[in-house]
């Protein structure tokens, strides 16, 4: 906005910017965010913290606060950043949301799965009672930017984590994005989603595969951002990861634990009859290539009873289940019997 810019520009008041970073983020590019704001000449706060799912709580959303409060930022014109992850990204922007009832903030992703996932909508929380997210709400972002080369400096488990947001989109929505990940799910993890002079001659496979993740996930996101309607199929994957993932922290990441539940919807899907036996091979297969676990010992009948459960609590008594029906398509589903899913499970634990 060229008003706002001049504003900035000619205000005599120095620039002045709050900026929560992760902590091994900040050992990374900590200097470089700082050589930035020194030569633009902004007067500036960078707070590293430990942002992991074992500290996403309330007590660090009070630290921040305390922090941004000393600093004493104007709500209106000095937004709040965050550069990390999806934790670190859900903790500021949950603080933000309760300063001063709504301070402006911005995301910048500095994983794969913070970047096609978390940069993208209007949630934002924290862990409550040992419960995922449970204290939270919808406040969108100002802006996110999104860099893939903070990709490069995480470790390939982190990609192939990041990757099992991108399938959830692929299997729900697009089918052209699901043979991307079939074609070059290996070169992405090899690359760490890196665009080189070479690339051109694989269509840049590092950019339409992020690009079509966080184009669908926005068709999705968009029209719902309340998520006043509960039918949603970027529910896919989360209807016993999240049970999962806090019973066997910190073994699973998150991206990893959604892979999970999508191996075994898929063979909900499989023993329904909405998908045949090669298209589950070839998702099962697809999920392999990624380096994404599709079994979990903790993932025992009892737990997935358990989240089913919690699930018809918090979504109007229904399950609604999304669903494979093909490769890139799918519907959500509120008749799935017990019979069914019994059948699913013996048949994906004998695999």
């Amino acid at each position: 906005d060229p008003q706002q810019l001049e504003l900035a520009t000619s205000s005599k008041r120095k620039l002045r910017r709050f900026i929560v970073m992760d902590e091994v983020v900040d050992e990374l590019y900590g200097s470089k965010v700082r050589r930035y704001f020194e030569e633009n000449n902004v007067q500036h706060k960078i707070l590293a913290l430990p942002t992991t799912e074992e500290t996403k709580s309330m007590d660090l959303v009070l630290n921040i606060l305390q922090e941004v409060q000393a600093f004493s930022i104007d709500r209106r014109t000095e937004p709040i950043i965050a550069i990390g992850g999806g934790v670190c990204l859900d903790i500021v922007g949950l603080a933000a949301s309760l300063y001063r009832r709504r301070t402006p903030y911005i995301r910048v992703p500095t994983t794969l799965l913070s970047y096609v996932d978390a940069s993208v909508g209007a949630k934002n929380g924290v862990n409550f009672l040992q419960c995922k997210n449970k204290l939270g709400g919808y406040t969108p972002p100002v802006a996110s930017f999104l860099d893939r080369s903070f990709i490069q400096s995480i470790p390939r488990r982190h990609i192939s984590n990041g990757l099992g947001e991108i399938l959830k989109m692929a299997l729900m929505k697009h089918k052209g994005l699901f043979d991307l990940l079939k074609s070059h799910g290996k070169y992405l993890l090899d690359t760490k989603f890196q665009s080189y002079s070479d690339s051109a001659g694989r269509g840049d496979a590092a950019l339409q595969t992020t690009r079509i993740a966080i184009e669908t996930m926005l068709e999705e996101l968009a029209p719902n951002l309340w998520e006043d309607d509960l039918d949603r199929l970027v529910d896919f994957g989360h209807l016993i990861s999240p049970e999962l993932e806090m019973r066997v922290l910190p073994s699973l990441m998150h991206g990893e634990a959604v892979n999970i539940d999508m191996a075994f919807m898929t063979y909900v899907a499989y023993a329904r009859g909405l998908i045949a036996p090669e298209e589950k091979e070839q998702i099962i297969q697809c999920m392999r290539g990624l380096e994404l676990p599709v079994w979990h010992g903790g993932c025992s009948w009892r737990l997935i009873q358990k989240a089913l459960l919690e699930r018809l609590k918090h979504s109007g008594g229904q399950p609604r289940m999304p669903l494979p029906t093909g490769l890139g398509a799918a519907e959500i589903f509120n008749d799935t019997s017990e019979e069914t899913l019994k059948e699913a499970y013996k048949l994906w634990v004998s695999d």
